[in-house]
């Protein structure tokens, strides 16, 4: 299909004022939309999207986000180039993943796919892929990377990593690779050997694909994305998508350890529980205040509800056919945090770094809405757990993203400890990693 540019313009413009038509939400109907039982409204069926997209600007000089009360917030690196996710080997050196979407020429056709790459430029991720991984050392534990250096480089838009004995393994956007490391190498020159291909296609709509490693070191969970928000690429284009993989090391073989997860990432193993753990990018155009985002215990062979059903046994009645026997046995996630807040980073917090009471608890990087009004998201939010279970309100961690014009200074993405017990975030628009102590510990101890 050939795109008329005027055409699209004015459709895009189209959307983005009767968009800005809609009541804004007051905080309480926020609120709500996040815990174990969030308020569901009745699902809107809009002509048009929302479409309120924060447009990209990047941080002024100096300038950072704002930490909570009785928190520091302080740059660990700046000038990277769209930082997504962050990991800390055990000497204490970070490594980041600089890295974009990769090429999807399925997904890039006709009106909808030029006015979503418009979006994606807007929005700051239209920026071609650096395809590396990059090393940032503090040496002297002021909390500040003094050196940094190529780690990785000629990969296919990099997102998990793991760590495993000797072995190093990233997720690509299409497969696992493993590369040899030694404890103290600033870069491995070394070529990559594929572990195991990952569901990927000239289609991969979500392209992000997250890594953990089981305790024991047997076994790596790779979490896929779908192919859609609800399907409507067919069923088929979704064949073991929208699920949480298990990957066998040793041999590369892979099953479906749990589906019906719309956008998972950020798997972390629950610290008193040992339970696996992700966040989840919940569906679109069902209004403002649906379907909440959220973060769930995934166990093995269960089913999430993705598209027939969100939040359990609630049927999204735009799919078609339905599958009333996989709603049935549908289970509801844990904790709902906030619609189209799009959770991207999850870590829970096993140092002692914090005060006791955070301990356990699950910090949540945020990247953001580009599809409610007003937006939601664009923050670290910290959610307090006990015996295994979330136990309260989140609270917030970072914010200031959005700056009074409503335009993104940056979006948090990946989060993770540093090796003092900090928490180290992402952020792919402000092209940092902000450093997050309590005020009165700036520095290493």
């Amino acid at each position: 299909m050939q795109v008329n540019p005027v055409l699209a313009l004015s459709i895009a413009a189209l959307a983005l004022q009767l968009t800005a038509c809609s009541d804004p939400r007051d905080g309480a109907t926020v609120e709500k939309s996040y815990g174990p039982s969030p308020d569901l409204p009745p699902p809107e069926q809009l002509w048009l999207p929302t479409v309120n997209i924060a447009t990209a600007t990047g941080w002024p000089a100096g300038e950072t986000p704002t930490a909570a009360r009785g928190l520091a917030v302080t740059a660990f690196a700046t000038g990277l180039q769209h930082p997504r996710t962050v990991y800390v080997l055990p000497n204490g050196d970070a490594l980041v993943a600089e890295s974009n979407a990769p090429p999807k020429p399925d997904a890039d056709k006709g009106l909808k796919g030029w006015i979503t790459k418009l979006v994606m430029r807007r929005a700051g991720a239209g920026a071609p892929s650096a395809n590396r991984i990059t090393l940032l050392r503090d040496a002297d534990g002021d909390g500040v990377a003094e050196t940094r250096s190529t780690f990785v480089s000629g990969l296919n838009s990099p997102f998990g990593m793991a760590l495993v004995g000797d072995d190093f393994y990233v997720a690509n956007s299409d497969a696992i690779m493993k590369f040899p490391y030694r404890s103290g190498d600033v870069n491995i020159d070394a070529a990559g050997v594929k572990l195991a291909d990952l569901p990927a296609g000239r289609l991969n709509h979500h392209w992000t694909k997250d890594l953990a490693a089981s305790a024991d070191g047997s076994k790596l969970y790779a979490t896929v994305g779908s192919n859609s928000n609800i399907g409507e690429n067919g069923m088929e284009a979704e064949k073991d998508r929208a699920s949480v993989l298990e990957v066998d090391r040793a041999s590369g073989q892979w099953r479906v350890f749990a589906s019906g997860l719309r956008n998972p990432n950020g798997p972390a193993f629950n610290p008193q529980t040992g339970k696996l753990w992700v966040v989840v990018n919940e569906r679109d155009e069902l209004g403002n205040d649906l379907v909440p985002d959220y973060m769930t215990s995934v166990k093995d062979g269960a089913f999430y509800g993705w598209p027939y059903s969100y939040f359990g046994d609630r049927v999204d009645m735009r799919v078609e056919p339905q599958r009333a026997d996989l709603v049935q046995k549908a289970l509801a996630p844990d904790y709902a945090l906030g619609a189209h807040t799009a959770p991207l980073g999850l870590a829970f917090n096993t140092a002692n770094l914090f005060p006791p009471d955070m301990a356990n608890g699950a910090f949540i990087g945020q990247h953001g809405s580009w599809n409610r009004k007003p937006r939601a998201g664009y923050k670290v939010i910290f959610v307090p757990f006990a015996d295994g279970k979330p136990a309260g309100k989140p609270q917030d961690v970072l914010t200031g993203f959005l700056n009074d014009k409503g335009e993104a200074r940056g979006r948090p993405v990946g989060v993770r400890l540093d090796k003092q017990g900090a928490l180290l975030v992402a952020d792919d628009v402000g092209n940092a990693v902000w450093r997050v102590t309590p005020a009165a510990k700036l520095s290493s101890p």
